[in-house]
């Protein structure tokens, strides 16, 4: 059986002429991304290659990165729109009520009331915490922060999460 992958990151563009990538993080691990790691590039769902960084800096808000071996822009081009993925023998250990986002992402949220709300489809990382998108059966897409003022009970076992909403944040 093949190992279980997961999405670190997304090759949005390339960058100049020496075979850099900006990259979209999704991950909350910086070090997925440090010199001498190895990550996997994603097309079609099918694993394209095995990839070594050798460089890494973060530029306005993203992370370029190049690949060992790869440096001119006619070598990577082509790799724009895939994915950056490492295996599940990457994760690291993480301490306690600490959780990975694909932990997190298909989740069904509820209300201490006992009120589904949805399942978590997105978790965005705009500044001080996490903001969980919770996808609703009807309606807009409510935002919750991750703050433990808000979020109440984790269960990624039974993929249930327990939030008792401040006031308007459901509105």
């Amino acid at each position: 059986m093949e190992e279980k992958m997961f999405t670190v990151g997304k090759i949005i563009n390339t960058h100049g002429i020496r075979g850099d990538l900006k990259v979209l993080r999704v991950s909350d691990f910086e070090e997925r991304f440090e010199i001498g790691n190895t990550l996997f590039l994603v097309t079609d769902e099918k694993v394209v290659r095995e990839l070594e960084i050798d460089g890494h800096r973060i530029h306005k808000g993203f992370d370029l990165v190049h690949f060992k071996g790869l440096d001119n822009i006619n070598d990577v081009e082509h790799f724009k729109g895939s994915a950056l993925k490492i295996k599940e023998s990457q994760l690291t250990e993480l301490d306690e009520n600490e959780y990975y986002y694909h932990e997190i992402i298909g989740c069904e949220v509820f209300t201490t009331d006992g009120v589904s709300l949805g399942q978590i489809k997105e978790i965005l990382a705009p500044g001080a915490n996490d903001v969980w998108v919770i996808k609703q059966a009807k309606g807009k897409d409510i935002l919750i922060p991750y703050i433990e003022e808000v979020v109440r009970e984790i269960d990624v076992a039974a993929k249930r999460i327990v939030i008792q909403p401040m006031e308007g944040l459901l509105e």
